[in-house]
C-alpha cells in the first residue's frame, strides 16, 4: 500500500466543521472503491527457477518469478489461465469523539490454495488511521487535523458546506483496504 495515498485521499473528503450546536450533527462521510481484474494465459513455465511467462488479454508479455510461498506451482501447465482481481476501498468518516485520540492500526490476512490444488491465494490488508480535528476556519475554508504521531496538518475543504457538519474535537476515521485474489483455471483440453 502506498502510504502517501492516505493524506491525498483524506483531502477528497475535506469536511471538517465548527458548529457549536448542541444537536447531533449529520457528520460527513466519503466512500470510494475501485476494482481491476486481469486474465493472462501461461505461455511458459520453468519449475526450477519458478519463472512463469504470461500473455495478457491485451497482448502484453509478463515474466514473473513465483515466490516459494506460492504452493502447487507444479500443477500449472502451459495454456492455463491466471485470473487476478485487485480491489482498493477508501472510507472517510467524521465521528463524535468519545474521549479517544489519534491512532493507527493495520491488519493483514492471507489464504493459500490447499496442497495438490491449482495455485491460488487471497490477501487483504486494512489500515485505519484516526485523526483529531484541531481547528476549523470557516472563513478560510480550511481545517487542521492532528495525526497519530502528533503532527498537525492544515487542509482546504473540498466541499465548504461540510465544514458546518463537524466540530473541533471530532475524529476523522480513514480506512483503506486493499485486497487481491489470484486463481488458476485449467486450459481447455
Amino acid at each position: 500500500m502506498n502510504k502517501n495515498t492516505l493524506p491525498a485521499l483524506a483531502l477528497m473528503l475535506a469536511s471538517m466543521a465548527g458548529a457549536d450546536e448542541e444537536t447531533e450533527l449529520d457528520r460527513p462521510t466519503f466512500y470510494a472503491s475501485q476494482v481491476e481484474t486481469v486474465a493472462a494465459e501461461v505461455t511458459a513455465i520453468n519449475l526450477e527457477t519458478r519463472e512463469v511467462t504470461l500473455l495478457s488479454e491485451d497482448g502484453e508479455i509478463l515474466n514473473i518469478v513465483a515466490p516459494e510461498e506460492a504452493r502447487n506451482l507444479g500443477q500449472v501447465r502451459v495454456g492455463d489461465i491466471l485470473y487476478a482481481e485487485y480491489e482498493e476501498t477508501l472510507s472517510i468518516e467524521v465521528v463524535a469523539n468519545d474521549g479517544y485520540g489519534p491512532g493507527a492500526a493495520q491488519v493483514e490476512g492471507l489464504q493459500r490454495a490447499a496442497e495438490g490444488k491449482l495455485p491460488g491465494m487471497a490477501a487483504v490488508e486494512t489500515t485505519v488511521i484516526t485523526a483529531k480535528v484541531d481547528e476549523i476556519n470557516l472563513e478560510a475554508n480550511s481545517f487542521k487535523l492532528r495525526g497519530p504521531e502528533g503532527n498537525v496538518t492544515e487542509y482546504t475543504a473540498h466541499n465548504p458546506e461540510n465544514l458546518k457538519r463537524a466540530k473541533v474535537g471530532d475524529l476523522v476515521v480513514i480506512t483503506v483496504t486493499e485486497a487481491v485474489a489470484i486463481s488458476m483455471e485449467r486450459a481447455k483440453e
